[in-house]
């Protein structure tokens, strides 16, 4: 050993092995073939434990160093040795090589899951390293799992509630609120002359600072809700093979190179390569995924030559979470948990982050403007104050000279005007009465089928310019319907039937020209009755809900209600399937001829019971069976020769008329064969023999069946058009097929061009980021889309214009689980509501109806909302501009304190919000949905509409003052004194005598405050009447247009006067009763309000329309 360790550690391994490996014969010899299971025998002992001792020492020379081996697993190829001369030797340079994959999954060739559909059956086998009649060991899976994890999908981690909730505080406007509340804490505790309540104030704005974040909790408690959904589509076992037998396992422990059984019923586990047929067919359904309407066929020997092929086209490929609906098959697993396709829409899900609504941007937008203009307002108000602070504290107190304590006792006075200068600025009810105005939509939108489940979708709804909507299930039912059956009439004339109906339920008409028309009526629709009803091995049935569904193939199901809407000659009347039932109580199924490739056609062998001998019933893709049939039935029952010229006619009839142009319809063509067929003959247990079979048939009829459009659909669109909503179609299916039903949808003209207009996912793909950016601004169609396709094309038309983009706000519409990343990203999604839930978690909306009309009738309500939104925040803001205004007019005329800032809360919170919230209630103004979407970087507020704000809140803050100074010195019953004792109130001698006997204390008197704030009040709710319409005069649109409102604007009047009469009121809100005079003065200042926003009202008609009209 120390003369060969210099030279290869190889060569010491080969040396011992074969010594081990005697030694192994030798202990097999000594065991026997039925050794006790006692290792009691001292000669088997010593036996064994030699063999460890040589084991250990083969380890300790071969493999010194376990991380070299993970690191550097071929190295061991890659040196320049001899080969071992020992068979041995080979056989331990084998378990070398195992070990090495064992250690981190490094024999699976990494690109296994990428390169699978390129590949053929046997070459992925020996990529996966597996031997398909064993499978994987248990040392293997755990080596595997160890390096590929569990079979799970990603999950994003949960924000804790404390977090969500410190989260709401996280804004500039409740940042001042805060530091308000803490100030006037701050001053309560050290201030020894402190109000009776000092801690009323600062309890108040916290009381609502917690409201509003509680609400903003809950609001985004549904965040996580769509992730959660997809496990729900992972199947909870699989079977696999392992250790040569077959086993159910829980599926998150599979692992890539496992051996599945997969049949019909069973939810694919993983991604999976199909490796064997068991069956002569396989199908699955995948629409959930993909888009597809019918389920499709799998191919084991289908190879791809391309990396990049879109899912749709994968045919030896079987996707996570899809549906096995026919046939049997072995496959071995590519890609499992955040790798497979739906794991990576999961992992889509949770890297979307939600966008913010169109209002909450701007309110935003327009919350942080006016904290800085806050802080500076408040900042001059203060410091204009400052030469004033000696003079207030000696008022306060009653000292004589000025301390520095004296001083600060009245810059602490004149910072808490500041804080109520702030606290006046702040519409602190603009929050509450947003979130319930945006909860009273929701309330009436639910109404009309609409389900939201986030508020704030309500209103971005109204800006909507375009909708990017899913094809299959949204557009159309996905319910395989017969639209058309072909006959041949006795003069050798093609009879065309349309079909009625839109889904599964067997209820519609079979029309010929026109006119109703039976089985009874036309022998050879009798026929193609039968073979619809009988050739199928679906079925359809109706559930608890009295809703119709299918069980199995949508297409078969499609034939088995054209079987009850057609008809079958002697049918009876019982049962909610009579046709099918007539024709299974008449026949029995001797055998099946299951559905392949190469023939393209599936047959059953039907007779009466106790025969051995039965029809031959054919249905299949309309070239392949024509071709083998020689004869044709008439309308009339009778056979005539089907010749090549014929054929050819009827090929091309349905090539020009359905199977492209304004059709796309999915033809099958179904046939008999006369002659009585054995049970017993050899070739029907032989697939090879099928076609040989399905030989000299003839002709009866043609089915074609296309996953039609919803009715109301084209009326919808025909909305969005007019309202300026662009609509795009997103859809996994074929270009023809989605070609076809946007032109019968309205989304492209009959005979408009699609150039430039329609796009295919692998277009996509090959575009440049500036041709992206081109397509979707002109596009309405993209086909054969893959997930991560939708959203991307969602993101870039959400793309701001200033990076280029075209800034659209877009709504996106969807039912699959492919759906759901597009559905997230998107301003608002909206999720059908027989789809999928994920589809409905990711949404902000769901359509209880599955009614495209719906959308249309959400986005004119969204725009309602947002026109009511304007209306309530220009009465707000007005209201607040006019407290601002009130605050710093007095401070600027050294007038004592006019409004308190409790009653600034109690205006703001109480009083002005129950007409803000009526306002939410206005009517939507006459053709709303004659205008284009607004832009979402609209301004919320504009320059006129800050101009008005300014003219009304000016209003406002003057009528207030000037109310506090009619009580001081024009009221008659008042102390009727001077302006300029009134700007002097601070320096009063103690020994003035106002009229009435009032002197100095009258400072201090509520009553001219409680005046003040009754004006605010009453000019608020003439204001409030105001604002029913932006720009319509009274005159022809009054308040009485929204009852609600007037009966706001009636209880929050006697909410203030109740608050006069309340004793109590007199402490926490420095009020007192008002006289007849006082109110007489109040009415008549606040009236002019009126005619001020009337004035307003035209000027901005004339600006917008340059009209002076009502």
């Amino acid at each position: 050993l120390a003369q060969s360790w210099p030279r290869s550690r190889l060569t010491t391994r080969a040396l011992l092995a074969p010594w081990v490996c005697s030694l192994d014969a030798r202990l097999i010899t000594m065991l026997g073939a039925n050794a006790p299971p006692s290792w009691a025998s001292a000669p088997i002992r010593r036996a064994a434990g030699l063999r460890l001792q040589m084991v250990v020492l083969l380890a300790a020379v071969t493999l010194p160093s376990a991380a070299a081996l993970v690191q550097e697993p071929m190295r061991l190829q890659r040196l320049s040795v001899k080969r071992p001369s020992s068979p041995a030797a080979q056989s331990m340079l084998l378990q070398h090589r195992d070990l090495v994959a064992l250690r981190g999954g490094q024999q699976l060739d990494p690109q296994l899951g990428e390169l699978a559909h390129m590949t053929s059956a046997a070459d992925v086998i020996k990529m996966a390293a597996v031997d398909i009649a064993v499978g994987l060991s248990d040392d293997e899976v755990l080596a595997r799992r160890e390096h590929y994890g569990l079979n799970q999908l990603p999950t994003k981690d949960r924000v804790p509630l404390w977090k969500r909730f410190a989260a709401q505080f996280d804004d500039k406007m409740v940042h001042i609120l805060l530091a308000a509340a803490g100030i006037s804490i701050f001053f309560s505790m050290i201030d020894t002359h402190a109000d009776a309540h000092p801690y009323v104030e600062p309890m108040v704005i916290m009381t609502i600072l917690l409201l509003n974040a509680c609400i903003g909790v809950w609001q985004e408690s549904n965040a996580e809700s769509a992730i959660e959904a997809l496990a729900s589509y992972n199947p909870d076992q699989a079977k696999v093979l392992r250790n040569g037998q077959l086993s159910l396992v829980d599926a998150k422990e599979l692992v890539p190179g496992d051996v599945v059984e997969i049949a019909v019923g069973d939810k694919v586990p993983a991604d999976v390569r199909l490796v064997e047929m068991q069956s002569t067919a396989l199908k699955v359904e995948q629409a959930a995924l993909t888009g597809e309407a019918a389920s499709v066929n799998k191919n084991v020997t289908y190879v791809s030559d391309s990396p990049d092929q879109v899912l749709s086209q994968k045919e030896n490929i079987m996707f996570a979470a899809t549906d096995v609906v026919y046939g049997k098959c072995k496959g071995i697993v590519v890609k499992t948990g955040s790798a497979t396709e739906i794991g990576k829409i999961a992992k889509a899900l949770t890297e979307t982050e939600d966008q913010d609504s169109p209002l909450k941007e701007k309110l935003d937008q327009f919350g942080e403007l006016l904290t800085d203009v806050i802080k500076w307002i408040c900042l001059a108000c203060w410091l204009v104050n400052l030469p004033k602070c000696g003079a207030k504290g000696m008022a306060l107190t009653g000292a004589d000279t000025v301390t520095w304590q004296i001083w600060m006792k009245g810059a602490m006075h004149f910072f808490k005007i500041a804080v109520t200068l702030a606290v006046a600025a702040i519409p602190e009810g603009l929050p509450a009465v947003v979130t319930t105005c945006l909860a009273l939509g929701t309330r009436r939108m639910a109404a009309k089928n609409a389900l939201v489940r986030h508020l704030p979708a309500v209103e971005t709804l109204g800006c909507t310019s375009v909708i990017c909507s899913d094809k299959t299930g949204t557009l159309t039912t996905n319910q395989m319907s017969v639209q058309r059956v072909l006959l041949v009439d006795k003069d050798h004339k093609l009879i065309e039937i349309e079909v009625e109906g839109i889904t599964y339920e067997p209820k519609g008409r079979a029309l010929r020209k026109g006119s109703p028309v039976t089985s009874a009526d036309l022998s050879s629709l009798n026929e193609v009755s039968k073979v619809s009803a009988l050739c199928n091995q679906a079925d359809i049935v109706k559930n608890e809900a009295g809703v119709w569904e299918r069980i199995g193939e949508s297409t078969e199901a499609a034939l088995k209600v054209l079987a009850e809407k057609i008809g079958a000659a002697g049918q009876g009347s019982e049962g909610d399937t009579p046709a099918n039932d007539f024709w299974s109580a008449q026949h029995q199924r001797l055998a099946v001829l299951e559905f392949n490739r190469e023939r393209k056609s599936m047959s059953v062998l039907v007779g009466n019971k106790g025969d051995d001998k039965g029809t031959l019933l054919v249905k299949g893709a309309t070239e392949m069976v024509l071709q083998r049939c020689s004869k044709m039935r008439l309308a009339d029952g009778s056979t005539a020769p089907l010749t090549n010229d014929f054929r050819k006619e009827m090929i091309k009839f349905v090539e020009d008329n359905y199977a492209s142009g304004k059709l796309a319809l999915r033809c099958l063509a179904h046939a008999v064969l006369d002659k009585k067929l054995s049970v017993n003959d050899a070739r029907l247990s032989d697939p090879k023999k099928f076609e040989d079979v399905e030989s000299d048939l003839t002709f009866v009829g043609l089915t074609g069946i296309l996953d039609p459009p919803r009715e109301e659909v084209k009326g919808a669109i025909a909305a969005c058009k007019k309202a300026g909503i662009r609509v795009m179609v997103i859809t996994g299916d074929n270009p023809a097929t989605a070609e076809t039903i946007c032109r019968m949808i309205g989304v492209f003209d009959t005979e408009e061009s699609v150039e430039g207009k329609s796009y295919t996912g692998k277009d996509w793909i090959n575009m440049s980021m500036e041709q992206k950016r081109a397509a979707v601004r002109s596009a309405r169609l993209f086909s054969r889309t893959e997930p991560i396709h939708k959203k991307e094309i969602v993101d870039l038309l959400q793309e701001p214009e200033e990076q280029g983009g075209p800034g659209e706000t877009a709504a996106m519409t969807g039912d699959g689980v492919n759906d759901a990343p597009a559905l997230k990203a998107a301003s608002i999604g909206v999720a059908m509501g027989s789809g999928t839930s994920v589809a409905q978690g990711a949404a902000k909306m769901v359509l209880a109806d599955d009614n495209f009309i719906t959308i249309v009738n959400a986005v004119e309500e969204g725009r309602a909302i947002y026109a009511n939104t304007k209306a309530f925040i220009r009465y707000l803001i007005s209201s607040n501009i006019g407290e601002v205004v009130c605050v710093f007019l007095a401070v600027i005329l050294g007038l004592p304190e006019v409004l308190s800032p409790v009653a600034l809360l109690w205006v703001n919170l109480v009083t002005d919000g129950l007409p803000a919230t009526a306002l939410s209630f206005n009517p939507a103004e006459p053709g709303i949905m004659d205008k284009p979407p607004r832009r979402r970087n609209e301004q919320l507020v504009d320059a006129w509409m800050l101009a008005r704000y300014m003219v009304t809140g000016t209003y406002v803050g003057v009528a207030t003052v000037a109310g506090y100074i009619w009580w001081m010195c024009s009221n008659p019953a008042g102390p009727l004194m001077t302006f300029a004792q009134l700007r002097n109130n601070m320096a009063c001698p103690k020994s003035t005598k106002f009229a009435n006997n009032f002197g100095c204390e009258v400072f201090n008197d509520k009553r001219p405050g409680t005046v003040a704030l009754s004006v605010l009040v009453t000019i608020e709710m003439f204001n409030a009447l105001n604002a029913v319409t932006e720009t319509k005069s009274l005159i022809s649109l009054g308040p009485w247009a929204n009852p609600w409102l007037i009966l706001a604007v009636v209880g929050a009047f006697a909410q203030h006067y109740l608050v006069l009469s309340w004793p109590a009121a007199e402490v926490i809100f420095h009020v007192k009763r008002l006289t007849q005079l006082e109110w007489n003065y109040v009415l008549k200042v606040s009236f002019p309000i009126i005619i001020i926003e009337e004035i307003m009202k035209l000027v901005t008609r004339f600006k917008d329309s340059g009209r002076w009209g009502l």
